[in-house]
């Protein structure tokens, strides 16, 4: 297995593997040719996916494209699974290795059953990934306590009835429009980026004020004890302002916007060079 653990073997078979919202994703492809072994996983792929429509399985539901580092040393988008729908892809391989494979893909997902009662060893990992990938530690501290903070407010909209993933996602882009004149979207176009995280994406001012609106989006939720949608909706937006005059404030001191459209992590070179620009 990979230091970054990317890599997962099952009988001699390399399966690439990607975290992706709090879980494992696995390449269907790798699982392909683990199973079958014909030398022709991605044309038994194709065959498989038009069998699983007919099937009734959901591919757009069910099956993420996801960037995975290939044997050429890039990553390019590859179709990807949870653990729970590869069980069912795997179902539907007639392979006498279905069921090893299977008690093997139980075993590798429980690393994140022990992450769940142990919430340190979630960040041991997050931030060896991260390392691996060339962030510096002071970065990656403030990208680990955001997701922190992200968290605590999640869980305070679902205590107060907000559970859609739709409804979460409306009230991040509140915040962030009011952060920083962008929702999300809007943020990741700015910046040039595709499916690639966004806050993997910022420096640490951008954290660090993406923080600031859902920490103070936190506080007001609860100190007013907001109810229901419209209630933690009007919170939400509240603590996105509170951030937005802080950036602007900043950045009349500063003399420069908070904002940038460098890639923080797709290009650490040429980020080096505009960030040594500054300086200079």
């Amino acid at each position: 297995m990979d230091k970054d653990k990317t890599l997962v073997v099952f009988q001699s078979k390399k399966i690439r593997r990607i975290w992706f919202n709090d879980e494992w994703w696995f390449s269907v492809v790798d699982i392909v040719e683990a199973l079958t072994e014909t030398g022709r996983a991605r044309k038994y792929w194709a065959d498989l996916k038009r069998k699983l429509v007919d099937e009734g399985f959901q591919l757009s539901e069910k099956i993420g494209q996801l960037k995975i580092l290939s044997a050429d040393g890039k990553a390019y988008a590859t179709d990807c699974v949870t653990a729970k729908n590869a069980f069912r892809i795997i179902q539907s391989i007639p392979s006498r290795k279905a069921e090893p494979f299977k008690q093997w893909l139980a075993e590798v997902g429980y690393d994140r059953v022990q992450e769940i009662a142990n919430p340190e060893l979630a960040q041991k990992r997050m931030k060896g990934i991260y390392r691996a990938k060339g962030y510096s530690e002071d970065w990656i501290e403030k990208r680990v306590r955001g997701i922190a903070v992200r968290d605590e407010l999640t869980d305070e909209w679902k205590k107060r009835g907000v559970s859609e993933e739709k409804e979460y996602a409306i009230l991040t882009a509140e915040i962030s429009k009011a952060t920083f004149g962008m929702t999300p979207s809007e943020y990741k176009e700015f910046k040039g980026l595709a499916k690639e995280n966004l806050r993997d994406n910022m420096n640490d001012l951008e954290l660090i004020f993406s923080m600031l609106g859902e920490r103070v989006s936190t506080e007001i939720t609860r100190q007013e004890d907001a109810q229901g949608y419209i209630q933690v909706e009007g919170a939400a937006k509240r603590g996105g302002r509170v951030a937005g005059n802080a950036r602007k404030e900043a950045e009349r001191e500063l003399g420069r916007p908070i904002s940038t459209k460098e890639n923080y992590l797709l290009e650490p070179e040429k980020n080096k060079k505009l960030e040594d620009k500054k300086k200079g």
